[in-house]
């Protein structure tokens, strides 16, 4: 059993950021809110808490009875977590004079604290808060100060309970990691074992004990998720694994050929369906995304419930859920708001009686990456661009017909492979091009024209959360958009969307 590291949830955007820094130093942790987490027991090694968009003297702020962890194992209070620690046994916490956000220079105050082993006197830290630590109690000792606040860092006498007022999870605090590695191996004693290699070991032994003889269906999509999620299970079971390819039409070009081909050689068990015609039939007339998305959605279900039949004796659906899906689903203020609805396989296991398993649902996404070259899979798929569920059929503004594909497919591949060429594709994090539903007026051999437009997009990201759009250069895009008005029958303008999400999305629809 790993040694694990609670992190409790009091709502801060960074709580995510936590854990993924807590992992790359090959430590488990799990986030679960606040008010429901489990049971204090050996295998927990350590407790931090997490910041809060709350004062501690709003009427509404969480708070938590700690009696049951401070003083009995390591505990590591960040940004609100720390002034909730000093709030709640006598010290004095109020809004600041001086709001502190961005880089401060941190000046440690006691060297000799385990906290700060092996960080300079003064470093970069940053800071996010409106409140801040007047005073703390008289058991508790001061770590750190920045020019504007006397307690940036503390420790309570004869324990190891922590509290920090920066957010060493972020990589502006330049040794923001060492501190966090001080807490985790020499103040909580963890274990570094949480390796791809042993996820992938262990995640394999469970799915042979959790599944047995039993066949188990899977919806592939080419993406990294549930191409992994294939992998993992195929180790484990083999022939019992049944993916099932479906190919919308709203795929990029050759996009269904390549996939299913590289997929094939790598020894997968798959059925492929051709259900163009369904899905375009189905599209006809429609405008609105939402209606867009629900059709394709119902349509994905139907087909795959109809090849899924014809399997016999299956017991499970396994699904390409990540870990960031499973916060969402139990975050403190509940699931965000719906921006878009999803294209998955919702319910099919109600209908199919099925069980699901889910391999993924403990890995954030660059973790997915890492377990993915541990099990052999080639870059070409794990590095692949995100694409929606939906595919181009959200990224074709209003009606979706088969001659708007076959425009869109042509001018997105010129688009892909000219990043791939100008070796710019791995830069990026997302890259797509958009079929607009307008006209321009153009000139083509001496001829006036009267054609669609296209909208090229590229952004990077960490996680698809926050993305900014990336400056291409202006010499790639001259030479793509003509590439594309030269080549592509059809399309006269090609534009470029300069928009970071927020407040826009990273696709039009």
């Amino acid at each position: 059993m790993h040694n694990k590291i609670l992190i409790l949830d009091f709502g801060s955007q960074y709580t995510q950021l936590i854990a993924r820094r807590v992992r790359e130093l090959n430590v488990y942790c799990e986030i679960h809110p606040f008010n429901n987490y489990p049971t204090i027991d050996k295998s927990i090694k350590g407790v931090i808490l997490s910041g809060s968009p709350f004062s501690v003297h709003d009427p509404e702020a969480p708070s938590l009875d700690l009696s049951g962890i401070k003083g009995k194992i390591p505990l590591l209070g960040v940004g609100f977590g720390a002034q909730m620690l000093a709030h709640e046994y006598g010290g004095k916490v109020s809004s600041s004079k001086n709001r502190e956000y961005g880089r401060v220079m941190l000046s440690i105050v006691d060297s000799t604290s385990a906290l700060f082993k092996d960080i300079n006197q003064n470093t970069l830290a940053w800071m996010s808060h409106n409140d801040t630590i007047i005073s703390i109690p008289s058991n508790f000792k001061t770590l750190a100060s920045t020019e504007n606040i006397e307690v940036a860092a503390f420790k309570v006498e004869n324990e190891d309970t922590f509290g920090i007022q920066f957010h060493p999870e972020v990589h502006h605090t330049t040794l923001g990691l060492s501190i966090l590695q001080n807490f985790l191996v020499d103040i909580c004693k963890c274990k570094q074992d949480w390796t791809p290699a042993a996820f992938v070991k262990e995640t394999v032994e469970n799915l042979k004990k959790q599944i047995e003889n039993n066949k188990v269906i899977l919806g592939l999509s080419g993406g990294v998720d549930s191409s992994v999620a294939a992998f993992l299970l195929h180790k484990a079971i083999g022939k019992n694994l049944n993916c099932i390819f479906v190919d919308n039409g709203l795929l990029r070009k050759d996009e269904f050929d390549q996939v299913l081909n590289s997929y094939k050689t790598l020894g997968l068990n798959i059925t492929a369906i051709d259900a163009k015609q369904k899905f375009y039939t189905d599209l006809k007339g429609i405008t609105d995304p939402e209606l867009k998305r629900k059709s394709i959605g119902k349509n994905f279900i139907e087909v795959f419930d109809e090849v899924a039949q014809k399997i016999k004796d299956v017991k499970w659906l396994a699904q390409g859920t990540i870990y960031p899906d499973v916060i969402e689903s139990v975050s403190v203020k509940g699931p965000s708001v719906a921006i878009k609805s999803h294209h998955n396989v919702g319910g099919l296991p109600e209908k199919m009686n099925l069980k699901i398993v889910e391999p993924l649902r403990f890995l954030f996404k660059d973790e997915v990456r890492l377990v993915g070259t541990e099990l052999g899979i080639p870059d070409a798929i794990l590095n692949r661009h995100p694409f929606p569920g939906p595919g181009l059929g959200i990224r074709i503004l209003g009606e979706v017909t088969e001659e708007k594909v076959k425009l869109l497919q042509e001018a997105d591949s010129i688009y892909i492979n000219g990043l791939k060429r100008y070796d710019l594709y791995n830069k990026i994090w997302q890259a797509g091009a958009i079929l607009l539903p307008v006209q321009t007026v153009g000139v083509k051999d001496d001829k006036r024209t009267y054609e669609f437009a296209v909208a090229l997009r590229a952004v990077t990201s960490k996680d698809g959360m926050t993305a900014d759009w990336y400056h291409l250069p202006y010499e790639f895009m001259e030479k793509i958009s003509n590439e594309i008005i030269n080549g592509v029958k059809g399309i006269n303008r090609v534009v470029y969307d300069i928009s970071s999400k927020p407040p826009a999305t990273i696709e039009w629809e």
